[in-house]
């Protein structure tokens, strides 16, 4: 009867002890924060990842405290009414400290209660302050912008944005054409512009060979003046230089051999009346000495 009962005993220990570690312990999973909840009320505590004792009452909610990425989709419209699909990511996490109050406010389903709603209003927002065309050029700037904003918006509610990306924008075919058509007229226009600039730059460097080559020919012509001018001058001063050396070497002597040297040996035919002309004397062989008054005389 007391082997029975002591059965009994430990039977019912172990269901006990199968009641309180079922009801009274429990686990939070690694990149999980538990919320305490007591008869459904929210109690200011969170739990940490790892085992935990709580009360038989008390129900533990886990929320993922990871960072996350969600993908969407959406469409808007540019500050000159195009409209734009827009496809992108928005990266968040949770802030463990204050989990518990975004389970009170909003509770497990805050993405598409509240981040999803917020982000689409801001990023329709944000693309209607662009064109079109600008919109394409500005994708990153874009991005910055949606984060900002959403990081205002959900700061007091615990959730941490830390990145949008805005993954690709797809316009209406009209509107892709006629950007198409836009870009291939500016290319023909910078081509144009280019060739023109071409043809001016070319233009300019034939006038400017033109004047250096009519610069150089002046310049050559102003040095063959300038040296014939001088061959000129040397010349002169190398004639008068030689006049003046042969005019201070003259001598009457020299001028009386230079009238010998000359002569022809022929005697004039008459002499002027009552004049007499002195004739050049001869040095004969014979040492005679023939002068005009000799034959004056004859």
């Amino acid at each position: 009867m007391k082997a029975k009962k002591g059965l009994i005993i430990a039977a019912a220990v172990v269901v006990l002890g199968a009641v309180i570690a079922t009801t009274c312990t429990t686990t939070v999973e690694t990149g999980y924060t538990g919320i305490v909840t007591t008869f459904g009320k929210v109690e200011d505590i969170t739990l940490e990842a790892g085992l935990h004792f709580k009360s038989p009452f008390q129900q533990i909610i886990a929320m993922d405290n990871r960072e996350q990425k969600t993908s969407f989709t959406t469409e808007a419209f540019s500050s000159d009414i195009q409209q734009v699909n827009i496809t992108g990511s928005i990266n968040y996490a949770i802030n463990k400290a204050t989990a518990m109050n975004l389970f009170k406010e909003v509770g497990t389903d805050y993405f598409n209660k509240l981040v999803n709603p917020r982000m689409l209003e801001i990023t329709k927002g944000v693309f209607s302050q662009y064109t079109a065309e600008n919109l394409v050029s500005n994708r990153q700037k874009l991005s910055e912008q949606i984060r900002d904003g959403m990081v205002e918006e959900l700061r007091d509610y615990g959730i941490n944005v830390i990145s949008v990306s805005i993954e690709n924008l797809d316009f209406t075919d009209a509107f892709t054409d006629a950007v198409e058509a836009k870009q291939v007229a500016a290319q023909r226009k910078l081509q144009a512009e280019i060739e023109q600039q071409q043809k001016t730059m070319e233009t300019q460097q034939q006038a400017e060979r033109q004047r250096i080559n009519a610069e150089a020919q002046a310049n050559v012509a102003k040095i063959n003046a300038d040296a014939d001018a001088y061959a000129v001058k040397v010349r002169s001063e190398a004639e008068a230089e030689a006049n003046k050396m042969i005019a201070e070497s003259l001598t009457d002597n020299l001028i009386k051999f230079n009238e010998i040297k000359a002569w022809n040996g022929q005697l004039p035919t008459y002499v002027a009346g009552g004049g007499s002309t002195t004739l050049p004397i001869l040095q004969m062989d014979g040492g005679e000495k023939t002068s005009t008054d000799k034959v004056a005389e004859q």
